[in-house]
């Protein structure tokens, strides 16, 4: 990897952890819930369009250095796994069973079905 592909990687992280940091605000001002629907929307979305990425650089329509920086940087500091994992366990000592399997396991079918889509929509282009 190149000083420069480094570089943007890293650039597209900080903007991806910025564009979490605003959806998820703006999610949470306008629908109050105990639920992370914040969190939920964020890495299902993450996930399908981290599908889409990796589609089109199979299909060799993304060059690698833009796989790297668009799925690794952008989407990367977008998605939040760590979060979820940490709300589902708020969730868990609140003793709230249903939103934390939702958020759990819900949101993990949810990643895995979108990402699925999205490498097949990729592919398809």
């Amino acid at each position: 990897m190149s000083a420069l592909t480094f570089l943007a990687v890293a650039l597209a992280g900080g903007l991806g952890a910025t564009v979490r940091f605003v959806v998820d605000g703006v999610i949470r001002s306008r629908l109050r819930t105990p639920f992370p629907l914040g969190t939920t929307v964020i890495n299902v979305s993450g996930s399908l369009l981290l599908g889409v990425v990796t589609g089109l650089a199979l299909a060799n329509l993304v060059s690698a250095d833009w796989h790297l920086i668009l799925g690794g940087g952008l989407l990367g500091g977008y998605t939040t796994f760590s979060t979820a994992s940490v709300e589902t366990v708020r969730l868990l000592q609140e003793r709230r069973y249903l939103p934390a399997l939702a958020t759990g396991l819900g949101m993990l079918v949810a990643s895995v079905i979108v990402a699925a889509l999205g490498l097949w929509l990729g592919l398809s282009l």
